[in-house]
């Protein structure tokens, strides 16, 4: 192995951090499956959007990927090759309702059901995210999020997959990253369905609060055993300067990034001290629907990957702040341009510790894309071994802290469509070769086994 690819000095080891700790890898359908076609599977939103000129990278698209499917297998072997014990994956909706509600793909549960019967039989605990960001196209056409008839249509997938999978699967997140999914889908248009505006933006938000909710209550009802969880995108927000106006925007900017869809899981309602034009949101309201929007959730996971600086600025509506790119702060960055900045993931932890009535905190996202250096056949990335460690350290000084945090998931397992960005940055611990999908293990990979095997010779498959 190339000399700079030796993993750097790490103090800590997994049972500094508690015996229960959980240690895994996170990863989603559309990212990693591919067989978007296969059998009767339906087209997903994101199935639609790749064909849309100009919206993705190069115009690459994610239907073969890592080519999951077929060789989950493999993959599954790696994670136990890598003494990694729990795999949080999502299920695609358009591959077990092909037309998002009424018929079942029996081939589509078949799949699922051999991923976490391997699992099992791997020794490796399934956590299943019932949604992130693949709702079916024949849903979409009828308003998708903006549409209320997607509380109806939520229920209905919810409770067959509880009821398909939920004798081997005990632990279950609702949603993933309602606000991305909104704001990047709903709001600016730059991921699928690549809707824009507020007039789709309030809604989807407000019927994903009542989803988030609602697939909470199922599934405790289907699986009384199951633990349930939501996750959310977060990251410390600070402001550009001591200026007013720099601190007001970046209280604005955090009520939106950070606070929207937490706040009314917990019964609290939407920030709307923050953010006024949230008010609007009652346009879409019920009587009901305050109470039908929290939930007494197991636990939440919180995905952090940076800080953003925020100033004020008169030309963005609404909020009137503007994020300050990471390059131009000339700053050490990922390939997303996102600050490497560690001591954000212990400030979200903080933040959300503050909050009453969240019993269990998991960070089941935190991950960098660097430029993977390929010699020899090895793969040196260095810099991500340092970007992991550096994180797990402020989780472990939050723990110290007294803070309640009690997991920590790797995004993500192999390189895989990165949404938008296609595949130019490489998030993976496995390096994947698109054209022959060939995995190699990267020195980040290699490193996390060896942590995770407390200094015991990586098994190798």
């Amino acid at each position: 192995m190339p000399e700079d690819s030796e993993p750097p000095y790490f103090n800590l080891r997994p049972h500094d951090f508690g015996s229960d700790f959980v240690w895994g890898v996170s990863t989603a359908a559309y990212q990693i499956e591919g067989a978007h076609d296969i059998y009767d599977k339906g087209a997903s939103i994101w199935d639609r959007f790749v064909s849309k000129k100009g919206t993705i990278f190069q115009g690459q698209d994610g239907r073969i990927s890592c080519d999951f499917y077929h060789r989950y297998k493999e993959d599954i072997l790696l994670m136990k090759a890598m003494n990694i014990s729990h795999f949080r994956f999502s299920l695609s909706w358009a591959r077990i309702f092909p037309d998002g509600i009424g018929k079942v793909s029996e081939e589509g549960i078949a799949f699922y059901n051999r991923v976490i019967d391997f699992c099992l039989e791997c020794a490796i605990t399934p956590w299943i995210t019932l949604y992130h960001w693949d709702l079916p196209q024949v849903l979409e056409e009828k308003g998708g999020w903006t549409n209320r008839d997607i509380l109806g249509w939520f229920e209905t997938y919810i409770k067959l997959c509880a009821e398909r999978f939920g004798d081997r699967v005990k632990q279950w997140i609702v949603l993933n990253e309602p606000m991305v999914f909104t704001g990047a889908g709903y709001f600016l248009g730059v991921h699928a369905p690549g809707r824009k505006g507020l007039k789709n933006f309030l809604p989807a938000v407000h019927h994903a609060v009542l989803c988030q909710a609602l697939g909470g209550r199922i599934l405790r009802k289907t699986i009384p055993e199951a633990s349930i969880g939501s996750t959310f995108s977060c990251s410390q927000i600070t402001p550009f300067s001591d200026r007013s106006k720099d601190i007001r925007a970046a209280q604005k900017a955090d009520a939106l990034l950070n606070r929207l869809f937490i706040e009314p899981s917990l019964g609290m309602g939407y920030p709307t001290e923050s953010v006024p034009i949230l008010k609007r949101i009652e346009k879409y309201q019920k009587p009901e629907d305050l109470e039908n929007s929290s939930f007494d959730f197991d636990f939440i996971g919180i995905q952090n990957y940076t800080r953003e600086v925020v100033r004020h600025s008169y030309t963005v509506p609404y909020l009137r702040a503007k994020i300050v790119k990471a390059t131009r702060r000339k700053v050490k960055t990922t390939l997303m341009d996102w600050e490497v900045y560690p001591p954000s993931i212990y400030a979200m932890i903080a933040k959300f510790n503050a909050y009453t009535g969240i019993k269990k905190i998991l960070v089941t996202e935190n991950g960098a894309s660097f430029e993977d250096q390929v010699r020899n056949g090895e793969i040196a990335d260095r810099a991500r071994t340092e970007y992991l460690q550096a994180h797990l350290e402020q989780i472990h000084k939050a723990q110290n802290d007294g803070l309640k945090v009690s997991g920590y998931f790797v995004w993500t397992l192999t390189d895989n469509f990165e949404w938008a960005e296609g595949y130019r940055p490489r998030f993976g611990l496995v390096h994947v070769e698109f054209t022959s999908q060939k995995r190699t293990l990267k020195a980040s990979g290699k490193w996390y086994g060896y942590f995770l095997g407390l200094g015991k010779e990586l098994r190798c498959i």
